[in-house]
């Protein structure tokens, strides 16, 4: 179970690389690599036996084997000497029939290097994923969380994190550009967002173990939480995926959270990279998420938001929400009269961006 929870941390490195290069696509560029027939059976041959060993459903691991032999038999590869169309076209036809999101093949034109504490100075370069924590007007808490990092590298950041939104009156959570990453950071971020009691927010069946972990809120945070009682917004996008998906279903299911912004990408099958050879790996999806209250995940389907709007105007949207709630709730006529000002303003903004370019100007 460590082993699979440690392969959390090598997808998270991938997920990132891909939301800030293109969504769900081949990532940055790279050299290519010219293949020949060799290459390209060792290829197939190794992605068809990880897939039948790890895969989180074994039968449509075998669809996919006999789709793959099916084109292989039709000669369709033959032609094919680009390393990086190879990985690409495989990925295509592999999802034709999984039609899952995270399963990919991955080329790479530099050989792996070995695990030396790599990944954490990654991680700490763009801050454990915490690109921004701020109090907009009207004491709104808002974080812009770009991944979910391992907890062993992340917690103390996320603890900060947490504790300086924590006397907030609402929170807006952005995961617009959130990718993906650790379920423990999950369960940790959602803690904070809870009473002491614990929570069941999801299971993760999987396969090579044939065991489920349960994730619960945990009894005890660092600091102070911030609690049942107040409002949560949770911003998603198209771009949105895997565990960022994870938090936002856990907490809609929950009635924990409004969702506000696009229909997430659609991926709860978990997973990680197994090598084929230097420059091949396929990224096997080998367990899949199970929500105690739904019974079921989010795979194919994404998470659709309480309020549907585009993404870049979730922010204002859900501002405002938040900024008109708490006018409902104050009895404090000064606070009323301040809220009032700053919904105004919002609102201003809000239809602003609303507006099509040529209006802006």
């Amino acid at each position: 179970m460590r082993r699979l929870y440690r392969s959390f941390a090598i997808a998270i490195v991938v997920s990132v690389l891909l939301t800030l290069g293109n969504g769900l696509a081949q990532g940055p560029l790279q050299p290519d690599l010219t293949i020949d027939a060799t290459v390209r059976a060792e290829v197939i041959e190794g992605i068809i036996k990880h897939l039948n060993e790890g895969y989180v459903f074994p039968d449509v691991a075998a669809k996919m084997e006999k789709a793959i032999r099916d084109r292989v038999e039709k000669k369709e590869y033959d032609n094919i000497t680009s390393g990086a169309k190879f990985a690409n076209l495989l990925t295509e036809h592999l999802q034709a029939v999984s039609r899952d999101k995270h399963l990919r093949v991955r080329y790479s034109h530099e050989p792996p290097r070995p695990q030396s504490g790599g990944d954490d100075s990654f991680f700490r370069l763009n801050n454990f994923g915490f690109e921004k924590v701020e109090r907009l007007s009207g004491n709104v808490g808002y974080m812009d969380l770009r991944v979910f990092a391992p907890t062993e590298v992340a917690s103390d950041t996320a603890i900060a994190a947490m504790n300086f939104l924590a006397n907030t009156d609402a929170l807006i959570v952005d995961l617009r550009r959130n990718g993906g990453g650790h379920p423990a950071m999950v369960a940790l971020i959602s803690s904070y967002l809870f009473d002491p009691q614990p929570v069941h927010l999801n299971s993760l069946y999987w396969r090579p173990t044939d065991k489920t972990h349960q994730w619960w809120t945990l009894p005890h945070v660092p600091g102070k939480r911030f609690g049942r009682q107040k409002d949560v917004y949770v911003l998603t996008s198209k771009r949105t995926f895997s565990a960022a998906e994870e938090f936002t279903y856990n907490l809609q299911n929950l009635k924990r959270a409004t969702i506000i912004g696009e229909t997430t990408g659609g991926g709860a099958h978990p997973g990680g990279v197994r090598r084929i050879n230097d420059h091949f790996a396929v990224w096997v999806p080998s367990g899949r998420a199970i929500n105690p209250i739904s019974g079921t995940n989010w795979e194919g389907t994404g998470v659709k938001p309480d309020v549907d709007v585009p993404a870049d105007l979730a922010l204002k949207t859900a501002h405002l929400a938040a900024l008109n709630k708490l006018l409902e709730k104050s009895k404090d006529e000064r606070l009323k009269n301040q809220l009032k000002s700053i919904i105004e303003t919002v609102q201003k903004e809000l239809d602003g961006v609303k507006q099509p370019p040529e209006a802006r100007r």
